[in-house]
């Protein structure tokens, strides 16, 4: 399940240029239909987080499953900008109800080991990352862009059959029982809610824009062919699978704020790198390094927050990080794209990114240095 709904948020990245050709889009206009998707995703967060109050957290991932089972349907007819935008965001709701609820299912499943669980399930939709690409170029082959969607609403519809079946004879637990008032676990956890969507949310901002126009930025500025360009988008995606392991088991054993804060500076420093670089090999290089170090930030922020928030406030708080974070990131690739089509250079605009991250980055590291950064959240 994991694989299929990340699938219906990065689906959109490698079909940037087929989409832009069949519609006639600008880079702004195809940069919002990549960020309708992400919206999708923020938008269902906080209602979740609230529904989860009232029912079990499996028959949420069950909805989900459904609905993207008949949004890839509907993208996939699209005939009009609308209908295309529209689809997208449908598919990207699917993706925000599913991580609220599945996420603390996962780590109440393994209480013990918390930061393992989490990056093996952020593997899995890791996979998906590195699968679009490759799958959306094999497809293009043989058939045009609507066929990619079809099929992920195909497989979709097997595969939540599936999770029906299994869940039904399975034994959930019940840890989430308690959780029954979001304003409440706002209240109690603003803390720890507020720091992670300052560490994230800038971070996702821009490799929100970065990695949906990772195909047109390398075409355009590093002169790559658009094959080689989608290949390089594999593999960013494909250096973030170990990322979700090895950083979800590092993170079950060392102090969670001074990783995060780490593995920010590491991508400031990749992402200036890579206006650097020029030629094939040293672009392979920084790609590689970039996929890992953005991608192990997810795993050190989820369990920060969903190994110490307690059971009667875990899926609520993180519903309201996660809708926070999701707003903030969302609108990465719409951003890009408008700025870019007002005539400023990729370059340019990602040395900017990075100086206002390097800002940010400061300011959490103060804050840490004085002790004003929650290392844990509030236990009841």
């Amino acid at each position: 399940m994991v694989f299929l709904v990340n699938l219906a948020r990065v689906v959109f990245a490698p079909l940037v240029e087929p989409l832009r050709a069949a519609f006639g889009l600008s880079g702004a206009t195809v940069g919002l239909v990549a960020t309708m998707a992400w919206a999708g995703s923020a938008l269902p967060r906080l209602p979740t987080g609230y529904l989860l109050t009232r029912v079990p957290r499996h028959a949420v991932v069950l909805g989900s499953g459904c609905l993207l089972t008949a949004a890839a349907a509907l993208t996939a007819v699209a005939n009009s900008f609308v209908v295309l935008a529209g689809g997208a965001f449908l598919m990207g709701v699917t993706s925000g109800a599913y991580f609220v609820a599945a996420n603390p299912l996962v780590s109440e499943l393994f209480p013990d080991r918390v930061g393992r669980a989490i990056g093996v399930h952020g593997m899995a939709s890791q996979l998906a990352a590195v699968v679009a690409p490759l799958g959306v170029s094999g497809v293009l082959l043989v058939s045009d862009w609507r066929t990619v969607l079809w099929i992920v609403s195909g497989v979709a519809a097997v595969t939540t059959l599936g999770f029906f079946l299994v869940a039904r004879r399975a034994e959930m637990p019940d840890a989430g029982a308690k959780d029954r008032a979001i304003k409440a676990a706002f209240l109690r956890q603003w803390p720890i809610i507020v720091t992670g969507v300052a560490i994230i949310g800038a971070t996702g901002f821009v490799w929100n824009g970065v990695f949906n126009f990772y195909v047109t930025y390398l075409v355009e500025t590093k002169s790559f062919g658009e094959p080689a360009a989608r290949n390089m988008l594999t593999l960013v995606f494909a250096a973030g699978v170990p990322a979700f392991v090895v950083t979800g088991r590092i993170a079950d054993r060392v102090p969670h704020v001074p990783l995060m804060l780490t593995i920010l500076g590491g991508f400031i420093a990749c992402l200036l790198a890579l206006t650097a670089v020029e030629t094939l090999w040293p672009v392979v290089a920084v790609t590689v390094v970039l996929g890992y170090v953005v991608h192990s930030l997810f795993p050190a922020l989820d369990t920060y927050l969903l190994d110490s928030l307690p059971d009667e406030n875990r899926a609520s708080a993180y519903s309201l990080y996660s809708a926070s974070m999701m707003v903030v990131q969302a609108s990465g690739s719409v951003a890009i794209g408008t700025i870019t089509d007002a005539g400023v250079g990729f370059d340019a605009l990602y040395r900017g990114f990075a100086v206002g991250l390097v800002a940010i980055l400061v300011v959490l590291v103060s804050l840490y240095a004085f002790d004003r950064l929650p290392s844990e959240a509030v236990t009841a």
